[in-house]
């Protein structure tokens, strides 16, 4: 890498590709499904919530306190939604943008380390990254936290790399402290002054001019607490000012038990120590970990050259990796905010890479692969094959034609691309799977994924005049539930059988009363209940409509002051009853 070259203009030809690209695998099919469970559900209700009661800083699912994540990336879905006004085309907007922002900033830094052209390719590798893909399609927390941390190492590289550049110092700091208010890690970019002063003291070749010590190099730890204050400090005080128990709890959960004992003493989502090198890295950061072969000998020698424009961002990754790796908790997702880095470590070898033929045969081997699979289904499906006619009735699809779109546009793309540019083919198949299963799976089973054909049959059963009490809740239910319901907490598994005796000393407080409960929490307190009606399946669960009486012990056992009133953002206000 030359830092002495004339550094090139942005193109917008390059954005526009990119725009393009952007459209067709990420943006496709935006507004054509509601939020699907896990978390979206839960993230998009709790938004709603935040616009229709104004209280923004103490997030709330169903009425009770949420307090497992910070807020910023719920404040960025209730922004959205006041914007939009609706539920369904707007919870996909954050992590959208926060792609678009990504691939930008890829672009723009491969622009001023090495040449335009290798921040297209490095942006486009990343784009077309599994990961990547399905992350940002989603409305997760890491998208927009893959976003700040890559924003913060960039302006960080701004200054260590290519500074002194003071201000973006400072930037990558606030941007990380954003980041922690998104989720705890979010301050993983400071990590790199680590690797910074080492390579420092190293004098190793690509290293910005920059005097050591000097009160100067505390912007980026101030810019930093400025970013988490944002969040923190109107917490802090709302907590003292609202003087509830409830708001105590809440923060001592967040600000402890949701990262130094999570981290360290994780209680769910367990894996070995080689789970991220061994399962997520070379599967889910396909097709750049594919790469990593003809990678690896070009880092060894950027080593015995001390480069530092390679080793600083890959010295990161390998720090973040390792803080994943040492907790016991683990997830795929956990590592994505390391990828864009991954491929900045890359940019000097990127267009190098692209035009071999060994790089070129595994690109159209793994967009291969995909089409193959497609092809399989078809044909097993078409004729008759047990195990996959099963599965495609298991996922509710009730008809074929997008499997059999994709294997004629996959393979058209596929054979276009081995014709005329190789290096396109796993992009192009990624493009023709992301358009069949955006307009035409995705639509199919979107009722069945949101709940929402069940809670529409399910009200239709609930006798007129009574409360709807849920127990055990799924988070999507009260996306749909138009009128006031009852619940009794979002995490009450954590209390074992207490939630089923909170609610079976509600039910019997009243007789206008009915409760949603799972077939799985039928026994032991609604097991003799007079009105037991099969209201469906959802969530690979059969709910009963169930009322009184309620086992006599259960109700002895319970609180009926738990009770949650939840009214529709629609009617008004939250309010405890």
């Amino acid at each position: 890498m030359n830092s002495a070259r004339q550094l090139e203009p942005v193109s917008v030809r390059d954005l526009l590709w990119l725009a393009l690209a952007l459209v067709t695998i990420v943006a496709a099919g935006y507004g054509m499904r509601d939020p699907w469970p896990a978390d979206e559900p839960r993230f998009a209700g709790l938004a709603r919530d935040m616009v229709v009661t104004g209280d923004w800083l103490f997030p709330r699912v169903g009425g009770d306190l949420y307090q497992d994540k910070p807020p910023l990336f719920f404040w960025l879905l209730a922004l959205s939604y006041s914007l939009i006004g609706s539920v369904r085309y707007s919870f996909l907007l954050p992590s959208l943008l926060a792609a678009a922002g990504t691939l930008y900033l890829i672009y723009d830094l491969g622009r001023r380390l090495v040449d335009r052209r290798t921040g297209f390719i490095a942006a486009l590798v990343t784009l077309s990254t599994l990961q990547f893909v399905v992350v940002m399609r989603g409305a997760q927390i890491d998208g927009v936290l893959c976003f700040l941390t890559t924003f913060s190492v960039y302006a960080l590289l701004r200054h260590l790399l290519l500074g002194p550049a003071w201000g973006w110092y400072f930037l990558g700091g606030a941007a990380a402290g954003l980041g922690i208010i998104t989720k705890g890690v979010g301050f993983l970019p400071i990590l790199l002054l680590v690797p910074f002063a080492l390579m420092s003291r190293g004098r190793w070749q690509g290293l910005a001019p920059i005097e050591r010590g000097g009160v100067r190099w505390w912007l980026a730890p101030l810019g930093l607490l400025l970013g988490v204050s944002v969040w923190l400090l109107p917490m802090l005080l709302g907590v003292v000012a609202r003087a509830a128990p409830e708001y105590a709890a809440y923060r001592d959960e967040i600000l402890l038990q949701q990262t130094v004992t999570r981290y360290a003493k994780s209680w769910h989502h367990l894996r070995p120590w080689y789970y991220f090198l061994l399962e997520v890295i070379p599967t889910l950061w396909l097709p750049a970990s594919a790469m990593l072969f003809w990678l690896v000998p070009r880092w060894r020698r950027a080593w015995q050259q001390r480069d530092a424009r390679v080793w600083l961002p890959l010295a990161w990754v390998i720090l973040v990796v390792t803080f994943f790796s040492i907790s016991p908790g683990k997830r795929g997702v956990y590592l994505l905010p390391a990828l864009p880095v991954l491929v900045i470590a890359a940019m000097p070898y990127l267009s190098e890479l692209l035009v071999r033929r060994g790089v070129q045969r595994v690109l159209i081997g793994l967009g291969g692969l995909v089409w193959l699979v497609g092809l399989s289904l078809l044909l097993g499906y078409s004729f008759g094959h047990a195990r996959i006619v099963e599965l495609f009735a298991a996922a509710q699809i009730d008809s074929v034609w997008p499997v059999t779109v994709f294997v004629v546009l996959a393979g058209s793309a596929l054979a276009l691309a081995v014709w005329r540019m190789p290096v396109m083919s796993w992009t192009m198949v990624l493009a023709s799977l992301a358009l069949c299963w955006s307009y035409g799976l995705a639509p199919m089973l979107d009722s069945q994924r949101s709940s929402r054909g069940f809670i529409e049959s399910m009200l239709t059963q609930v006798p007129a005049g009574h409360t709807l009490g849920l127990v055990a809740y799924k988070e999507q239910f009260l996306l749909y539930i138009d009128e006031p319901s009852i619940n009794f907490g979002h995490r009450r598994w954590l209390e074992g059988p207490q939630e089923a005796y909170d609610a079976a000393a509600w039910l019997e407080a009243a007789p206008d009363r009915i409760l949603l409960v799972p077939e799985g929490s039928l026994e032991p307190c609604f097991a003799a209940a007079r009105t037991r009606i099969l209201a469906g399946n959802s969530s690979e669960d059969d709910w009963y409509l169930v009322g009184a009486p309620a086992n006599a012990q259960c109700v002895a056992q319970g609180d009926a002051g738990r009770a949650i009133r939840y009214v529709h953002p629609v009617d008004g206000a939250i309010t405890r009853r």
